[in-house]
């Protein structure tokens, strides 16, 4: 088999395409890099939707973390808090065992009088149980970050548009938040990059390959059974994620020249990779 057949048969075998079965013996490297990059789909959906969803909840909790009042801002303390302070490996744990939970105990609701019961053994799967658990470790996380853009408002910015007339909601959008992300984004995007990197916790987690279908690690981890030889598969599954490391920051990069297109060159905040030690 060419490495352009191997490209067909197995280009798209993590969403479910292409031949069921995989290579057990004359493995090549094709093979591997093939397969390898196909379950690298998951992590970049795992990445994609938890960075989503929790830019728009983190900037929530920060406003209500900055709000006087307790009964908003301490939830939205705990919240993070919560999340930042526990390992997202023991999240994941404590999430699969909850979802598998949920079915035993089920779920009933009426509608207009009707009786309905709801099923959730979806919770389980990878695709849906490993995104809201990383959809809130995210959130609590750019919620900080967020926070302390929020703080860092320049008083005279808040002041000037007051003079011009701009609350409430009308200052947020257009002199608040533009400013806070502004302020945020060098962090954020350090951010981006390690949940990025922390979505290779999906898979020593609970929460199964439904039919197969598993990410990069998951393709690594079976060329390293088969092959007896782990110093091929992992050095494939790195040099993909230093690839897609470098997509994040060019885009990121882009997204933070634009924020700061209105400054001096000389005051322009730029993206610099900082290593986070503990997760």
């Amino acid at each position: 088999m060419t490495c352009w057949e191997t490209f067909q048969a197995y280009g798209l075998r993590s969403l479910g395409y292409g031949e069921r079965l995989l290579p057990k013996a004359d493995i090549t490297l094709c093979d591997q890099v093939v397969l390898i990059g196909s379950g690298l789909i998951w992590n970049i959906y795992f990445a994609a939707i938890a960075l989503i969803l929790g830019f728009f909840l983190a900037t929530g909790l920060a406003v209500a973390k900055n709000t006087p009042n307790r009964w908003i801002r301490k939830p939205a303390e705990w919240f993070i808090f919560l999340f930042r302070g526990s390992p997202l490996f023991i999240q994941f744990f404590l999430a699969y065992e909850a979802f598998v939970l949920l079915p035993k105990i089920g779920i009933e609701f009426s509608f207009l009088g009707v009786e309905f019961s709801a099923t959730t053994g979806w919770l389980t799967r990878a695709w849906l149980g490993a995104v809201i658990v990383l959809f809130l470790n995210t959130a609590a996380y750019s919620g900080e970050i967020f926070y302390g853009a929020l703080r860092s408002v320049p008083r005279g910015d808040l002041e000037a548009a007051d003079a011009y007339g701009l609350t409430g909601w009308h200052r947020f959008r257009r002199i608040t938040w533009p400013t806070m992300l502004r302020l945020a984004w060098p962090s954020y995007t350090n951010e981006a990059i390690f949940l990025f990197h922390a979505t290779t916790l999906v898979f020593f987690s609970g929460f199964p390959a439904w039919k197969q279908m598993g990410d990069a690690l998951y393709y690594a981890s079976y060329f390293a059974d088969k092959t007896f030889n782990p110093f091929i598969p992992y050095p494939i599954v790195a040099g993909y994620f230093v690839v897609m490391t470098l997509v994040i920051i060019t885009v990121f990069g882009l997204i933070n020249k634009r924020l700061n297109r209105h400054l001096p060159q000389a005051k322009r905040r730029k993206i610099a990779l900082r290593m986070n030690l503990i997760r």
